[in-house]
């Protein structure tokens, strides 16, 4: 089973006070039309999903980390978060039904201000975490709790960080790949600058919080 710790320590986040790069982009917030809008492909334990290979709208489209995450908010939904064995097994099995290669999630690596605490170093093997539930990811040395590949672009297991290795971008996002490496549908670091499909998941603050401010609204 995969193992979830509660990341409270980075509240931030949540106020959308994620890490700039050097272009400044930062996280959006919710627009009410779009979350009463939202689209929803399919449900799991009561939770909506968006798969965007299956909307008209943007099948074939790819878009990188942060453009993911900020399409699927502005919908009262984040990126998905495999928080749990069965959520695990339902989003790769949509994957290798549509034949996707692979697709983002919201983990990301801690490598910001804040994130030098003991407890999240070293930060390549304690430092992962689901941004959009603040959720930290069991470390990567425990394989039997994680879903990290034991092969990438470089031969070593995941996540590796190859692309630095190889003159690079830090590879500080977190993508689910389908046999891209011959080496089943698991987890691999990537460089968050990398353009995917994605898949949204129904994110019940961002849904509260446009219920609370516009509380004629139907969600």
């Amino acid at each position: 089973m995969l193992r979830f710790v509660i990341f409270g320590a980075l509240m931030a986040l949540a106020a959308g006070q994620f890490p700039k790069p050097s272009n400044s982009r930062t996280l959006e917030v919710p627009i009410p039309q779009l979350c009463a809008q939202r689209k929803i492909h399919d449900t799991f334990k009561g939770k909506g999903y968006y798969f965007s290979w299956a909307d008209e709208r943007t099948a074939g489209q790819e878009v990188d980390w942060l453009s993911a995450r900020n399409f699927c908010r502005q919908r009262c939904m984040d990126s998905v978060s495999l928080e749990t064995s069965e959520e695990n097994v339902f989003i790769k099995d949509k994957v290798v039904r549509n034949n996707v290669k692979y697709i983002w999630t919201s983990g990301r690596l801690c490598d910001f201000k804040g994130c030098d605490r003991p407890d999240l170093l070293p930060q390549r093997v304690n430092g992962w975490f689901w941004t959009a539930v603040l959720q930290k990811l069991a470390p990567t040395t425990e394989r039997t709790e994680n879903d990290w590949s034991e092969n990438g672009g470089i031969g070593l297991p995941q996540p590796d960080n190859r692309e630095v290795i190889q003159g690079g971008a830090p590879e500080n996002c977190l993508a689910l790949l389908n046999q891209f490496y011959n080496d089943g549908v698991n987890w691999h670091d990537v460089a968050c600058h990398h353009k995917k499909p994605w898949v949204c998941e129904d994110n019940q603050s961002l849904l509260n919080y446009v219920q609370f401010t516009n509380p004629n609204i139907r969600l």
